[in-house]
């Protein structure tokens, strides 16, 4: 009987020497270490012990428009959600010091309502960080693509912004310009997508706009009259 209590001690002894060992589920990075060797620490404490990190992969959340997320929606195919998620194209991400990081991600989750204060949508990318550079807290901006069939792409440097609007000169067969206003679809790079106000075979002024008026005479060069001829882009 003394061996089994003995032995039942010693069980005993090893499972509360086994509670002073914290040992994290995963791997990652240790955040700051608060409590030193020695402190006497609680259950009821407010603050915890650290903060782990498991970073190999990390989330990105950002959001759309109502308006965004309409259009964004129908440019991809899928009966569900997750079908749908499957045909979206990988994004980018924008680090805070304006570089590209290097890996591409991958949406993974869209929210199921809409943010009723902002009117906005909330969706999550996933991006492989092996090497660390990412951490939990970093911010940036996502760059998604989004696929535009037969569109007008245009320099935005060859339009002109007027009370909220965005006009080009086109240039008319008698090599008058009229200044056009037109609807923009988004951007590429430095160039706008067009909308509507223009169509493929157009040609418009591609500099010297500030010197320009409405129904003006002009003689473009032929440099200008080969790049001035928009690009139907598929």
């Amino acid at each position: 009987a003394n061996v089994e209590q003995a032995s039942a001690a010693v069980n005993s002894a090893q499972i509360n020497l086994n509670y002073t060992q914290v040992k994290a589920p995963i791997s990652g990075y240790i955040g700051r270490l608060p409590k030193k060797q020695g402190s006497l620490v609680s259950p009821t404490d407010v603050e915890a012990l650290t903060k782990l990190s498991d970073v190999h992969e990390i989330h990105a959340y950002f959001s759309l428009a109502e308006t965004e997320f309409i259009n964004f929606n129908n440019k991809y195919q899928g009966n569900s959600v997750a079908d749908r998620i499957k045909h979206l194209p990988a994004v980018a991400l924008v680090l805070a010091d304006e570089t590209v990081y290097p890996l591409e991600g991958k949406i993974d989750m869209i929210d199921g309502q809409f943010d009723k204060t902002t009117g906005a949508i909330t969706l999550r990318a996933s991006f492989p960080n092996a090497k660390g550079l990412l951490r939990s807290g970093n911010t940036g901006k996502i760059r998604l693509g989004l696929a535009h069939d037969h569109t007008i792409v245009i320099p935005q440097s060859a339009t002109v912004e007027m009370q909220d609007k965005i006009f080009v000169f086109a240039v008319g067969k008698d090599n008058k310009v009229t200044r056009t206003a037109i609807a923009i679809d988004g951007k590429t790079g430095t160039n706008y997508l067009i909308k509507d106000g223009l169509k493929s075979g157009d040609q418009i002024v591609l500099s010297g706009l500030d010197r320009l008026q409405d129904g003006q005479l002009i003689q473009p060069t032929k440099k200008v009259e080969k790049v001035a001829q928009l690009i139907s882009k598929k």
